[in-house]
């Protein structure tokens, strides 16, 4: 009998300017301990979520997420300012958003939802909005109008992979582990001599 893997794509950011956020972020920990905030090491840029996946498909979907990458040119982006689905004054999710100007986020995300219909799995109904999810509330609360400097001004990191991820859940909560890193094509930069 096969398995049923729980999977999704996502961007890893780097593990400094995510420490550097926590710290952005002390303020409204404190203002929101009902949150149930995401642990750093669970913080990662989700591009499409598969959810339960035969463990038999895995191939199939490790082979079209590795080719969706290559076509690809990594670019840098950058943390920008706090949000919250579906808005502030009713949170249930506060999110920080991503300045992605070169459209990398935007290009692998729609790349994998369109390859990954074509293997049977659902396309996102809601537009792709590139976060990082920093904390989920119960139930609505109204988020203060100024919620602090987000990720403005932290120094732009390069997206040259993605990555498969498994997620294994448990009453302790989710727990993240990289199946397969998806390198991106790189940009030609002519012919060498």
């Amino acid at each position: 009998m096969t398995g049923i893997l729980r999977l999704f794509f996502a961007v890893s950011v780097p593990p400094d300017l995510l420490e550097s956020l926590q710290e952005r972020l002390a303020d409204l920990k404190s203002a929101f301990p009902q949150a149930r905030w995401t642990a750093t090491a669970n913080q990662h840029l989700t591009l499409k979520f598969l959810g339960a996946t035969p463990e038999d498909r895995l191939e199939d979907v490790l082979r079209t997420g590795a080719a969706v990458a290559r076509e690809k040119q990594g670019a840098a982006v950058s943390l920008s300012k706090l949000d919250a689905f579906p808005s502030a004054r009713r949170a249930r999710v506060l999110w920080l958003g991503i300045d992605d100007h070169a459209g990398v986020l935007m290009g692998l995300a729609k790349g994998l939802s369109d390859a990954l219909e074509a293997l049977g799995f659902a396309a996102e109904a809601r537009p792709f909005t590139p976060h990082l999810t920093l904390a989920r509330f119960k139930s609505s609360v109204k988020l203060p109008s100024e919620l602090g400097p987000g990720g403005a001004g932290l120094a732009p990191f390069e997206v040259s992979e993605a990555g498969l991820w498994r997620s294994h859940l448990s009453p302790k909560g989710a727990r993240y582990e990289l199946l397969e890193a998806l390198p991106l094509g790189r940009v030609d930069s002519g012919p060498r001599g």
